[in-house]
């Protein structure tokens, strides 16, 4: 796994430079094997059962360094701090075993306006000899001082179907398992620098402990899609909120976390 402790600090000291219109034509590969400790580490803080077969946020780990070097590569036209992290969406094919090699590919993709600013995509693939079995689409948002939104009406949230109290070490000891060690998840001081009042929880341990959720009761073959709305503050109290029990909508099995404020909104199809 990369060294993502120095990519950020090398973030930070040369990324507020940069300045740019197109994204570099620039690709990394890597053959990876599953670590059973480290899998066993990462199932556990996000609360997956611990077995052989790779949760579907899994390879997003696996994979995560390469992103942070393409992000702070040549060409790359945007700082990494201040980067959203605003949508996730990962389909695997298949099942995935501990014991079957990776060879994962991380490209940049699809650099679009959005009305606060642009966002991108970074695109992670897994194949097991040459057959593509799981692909992630990471959406970033790059802020640019757009118009300003209108407050949406407050919407009262979704009956909860748990309640999850996350203790104030969950962002470290996310980043123990997944290698993501950006400082606003670490510590209130850390945090505090970039404008938080205390440390936040990381978006994919949202939505893996989403996906965990539903663990046992999803087809092989699937997708989880997650826009992510507001930080989960450490520590804190969230309701996650699922449609499962009473079947799918015309989009797929719908989720939700909250507080006091929507933080993730998601949906699972087959």
């Amino acid at each position: 796994m990369a060294n993502l402790s120095l990519l950020y600090a090398k973030a930070a000291l040369t990324g507020f430079t940069r300045r740019g219109d197109e994204l570099p034509a620039a690709s990394l590969d890597a053959e990876v094997t599953v670590d059973p400790g480290h899998l066993a580490r990462y199932a556990r803080v996000c609360g997956f059962r611990v077995g052989d077969e790779l949760p579907i946020t899994y390879p997003h780990v696996l994979g995560f360094g390469l992103q942070v070097r393409l992000m702070t590569g040549p060409g790359f036209p945007f700082p990494l701090p201040g980067l959203v992290h605003v949508a996730n969406r990962i389909r695997r094919h298949r099942p995935l075993r501990a014991a079957e090699p990776l060879s994962l590919h991380v490209a940049l993709a699809d650099l679009r306006p959005h009305e606060r600013g642009r966002q991108f995509d970074v695109v992670t693939t897994a194949s097991v000899d040459g057959e593509e079995v799981w692909v992630d689409v990471s959406t970033y948002l790059r802020r640019e001082g757009g118009a300003a939104k209108e407050p949406a009406p407050r919407a009262e949230p979704p009956a909860p179907s748990a309640r999850w109290r996350l203790p104030g070490d969950l962002g470290r000891r996310y980043a123990d398992a997944s290698g993501d060690r950006n400082p606003i998840h670490l510590s209130r001081l850390t945090a505090r620098a970039f404008g938080f009042p205390r440390a936040i929880a990381h978006g994919m341990w949202s939505k893996a402990r989403c996906v965990a959720a539903f663990e046992g009761r999803l087809p092989d073959a699937y997708e989880v899609d997650v826009r992510f709305k507001a930080p989960v503050l450490l520590p804190g109290e969230v309701g996650f909120s699922s449609g499962f029990s009473s079947g799918p909508t015309e989009e797929g099995w719908r989720f939700a976390l909250w507080s006091d404020r929507p933080h993730l909104e998601g949906v699972i199809t087959g």
